[in-house]
């Protein structure tokens, strides 16, 4: 049986605030593995002009830079992104979507924050009364009902996967899938019934949610909603490991050294909470790689 591949410091996120993370964790002579797409920081399509010494250069241009930098210093990088994270007494488990699984001492999560919402008719006016943006938080309450799950990504994917356990019928609506083969082979070999190609008109309801309308498309009688945008999220990753977050549930709490209430796992970035900017993201960064390499040294020793 293959050894599961083991790192000191794994790193989620390729924004500012990974990249700056797995520049300094690297200098300290740990082995560091960031994982996540790149196209996927709100960074990538931005042009930069408020960070010091940079005036209008393509946010592209600076992630690769920060990425060969990385890369220059010894980081390892992949693109899959991870379904789930175990903690052991040695450290933590993740499973990616492609299947792998990868232990290390220390984990700094740089995810930056979901924004997207659906933009339909009915999200809003039934939040927490049918709709939720996490199956992870809310999906024993539709145990036994036909729910629907949005999303292209590995996210909505892996969230119908795990709601085949609890609802009676679970559906996958999704304009397009863009997920791991793997990932997909588990899906296609499921119950779930997938939408492809269809997109969401409105969530309609009285009280609370009864069904989803499809642009073009039947009408699907569901009592929940979960609309799973992108990668898997925060809230998420959070929720399973038990990682304090703020009042509303939005940001983690971190402490001066970027320490979560977890030992091991740092934080920084737009996960944090605000200002959205890069120079916060950069210096929250850089203290979450230098403590999470020292952490994962000690742990070695």
């Amino acid at each position: 049986m293959n050894a599961i591949p083991h790192y000191d410091v794994v790193i989620l996120g390729t924004g500012p605030a990974g990249l700056q993370a797995a520049i300094h964790a690297s200098r300290k002579k740990v082995s560091v593995l960031v994982l996540g797409k790149e196209n996927k920081s709100s960074m990538y399509h931005a042009h930069i002009e408020n960070f010091c010494c940079i005036f209008n250069v393509p946010g592209d241009e600076i992630l690769s830079t920060g990425r060969k930098q990385a890369a220059s210093f010894g980081a390892e990088f992949s693109e899959a992104d991870v379904l789930s994270i175990q903690q052991h007494a040695e450290g933590f488990e993740l499973e990616t979507e492609d299947g792998a699984r990868i232990e290390t001492h220390a984990l700094i999560i740089a995810t930056g924050t979901q924004r997207n919402r659906l933009g339909v008719k009915g999200e809003k006016e039934f939040l927490g009364k049918g709709v939720s943006y996490c199956v992870d938080c809310d999906g024993n309450f539709y145990r036994g009902e036909d729910v629907a799950v949005i999303g292209n990504e590995s996210a909505a994917v892996d969230g119908a996967l795990a709601m085949t356990e609890i609802a009676r019928k679970v559906h996958l609506i999704c304009d397009r899938l863009d997920v791991s083969d793997a990932l997909q082979k588990r899906l296609e070999s499921s119950s779930i019934a997938i939408h492809q190609g269809a997109t969401v008109k409105a969530i309609e309801g009285d009280q609370a949610v009864k069904s989803v309308q499809l642009q073009d498309g039947p009408t699907i009688p569901v009592g929940g909603v979960f609309i799973e945008l992108g990668a898997k999220g925060l809230i998420q990753l959070a929720t399973r490991l038990g990682i304090m977050l703020d009042d509303e549930m939005r940001y983690i709490q971190t402490d001066k050294h970027q320490a979560t209430n977890i030992p091991g796992i740092y934080a920084a970035g737009d996960v944090c909470g605000p200002p959205w900017q890069i120079a916060k993201a950069v210096g929250e960064g850089c203290v979450a790689g230098i403590n999470a390499a020292t952490f994962a040294k000690k742990k070695k020793t």
